[in-house]
């Protein structure tokens, strides 16, 4: 192998090894040039609502869509609307990205009153007092027609946040918290 073609070798090499080390607000910024539109595919499965948006194009981030997003992932039980940070959008369309999924994102939750957490909290184990669902920055997710433990394995692999698995109810939760699992 002449001594260019190695060099080649090894810039793509590393290239590939410091792309997959990024953290997800990188990783889509290198998605970004390639597909200079952001859309996702998501479905409720509390109000049985669909939204299909665009939520990022050559202009940035669109306000109009931001808003319907947050509308959506609204808490179904108290109606309140909350603003859901960009950086978990971002990270939900990352590994949309990965998967290139035919069916949109069945979403369990999203944002969460406070009112609603401590209602959970005092009936199920297992919801933190401080919730990133409060927050605006969890989302607890299924793919139809994807295995939900390759779902928890690729979330887990952009060490992004935390990831959540819950075997029984069929989901994973993703949130951009600090990195860690359960």
């Amino acid at each position: 192998m002449s001594d260019c073609k190695r060099r080649d070798f090894l810039k793509a090499g590393l290239g590939f090894l410091a792309g997959s080390l990024l953290p997800v607000k990188a990783l889509a910024a290198m998605i970004s040039p390639l597909e200079v539109r952001r859309t996702l595919a998501l479905y409720n499965i509390h109000t049985e609502e669909h939204l299909d948006v665009c939520y990022f194009d050559q202009d940035g981030y669109r306000f109009d869509a931001l808003t319907q997003i947050d509308h959506f992932l609204r808490d179904y039980r108290t109606g309140e609307v909350n603003t859901i940070d960009v950086d978990l959008i971002d990270l939900l369309y990352t590994v949309q990205c990965h998967i290139r999924p035919s069916a949109p994102f069945s979403i369990i939750s999203g944002y969460r009153s406070r009112e609603t957490n401590e209602r959970l909290r005092r009936s199920t184990a297992g919801v933190a007092k401080d919730s990133f669902h409060t927050k605006g920055k969890a989302i607890d997710i299924r793919l139809p027609g994807y295995n939900t433990t390759s779902l928890r394995d690729l979330c887990v692999d952009l060490q992004a946040g935390g990831v959540g698995y819950y075997r029984k109810s069929n989901f994973v939760h993703i949130d951009i918290g600090p990195v860690r699992t359960w």
